[in-house]
């Protein structure tokens, strides 16, 4: 997958915003939090669950830890890895993740619900 795709996904969510920050890396944020950059280490980081994040770090899985982001559950895929399926869905949970994260009032403002 390239940048380009990346970005037409993030940004088809509710209320995400694009900025580039961290040098060249393109940073996709729901409220202010950060839920996916790409970019960083050459790919896609994204928030991920303790189990997702297992899943996706443990022998056979596509990703690693994701630098940069030692806590909370971040991995990191190559974007040469990508599936566009898989990355729809981890672009998605990442937002909803940190959708969940924010105030009643923001998620309200921000028309998440």
């Amino acid at each position: 997958m390239t940048r380009e795709e990346i970005g037409l996904l993030a940004l088809a969510l509710p209320a995400t915003t694009h900025v580039v920050q961290w040098g060249d890396s393109d940073v996709y944020k729901v409220g202010g939090k950060v839920f996916a950059v790409c970019g960083l280490s050459g790919g896609l980081s994204f928030k991920v669950t303790p189990i997702g994040f297992e899943v996706l770090t443990t022998a056979g899985g596509p990703g690693r830890q994701a630098p940069y982001f030692a806590k909370g559950h971040w991995v990191n895929v190559p974007l040469d890895d990508l599936d566009p399926t898989d990355a729809a869905d981890w672009i998605m949970n990442a937002h909803g993740l940190m959708a969940a994260k924010l105030t009643r009032k923001a998620r309200a403002e921000l028309g998440l619900g």
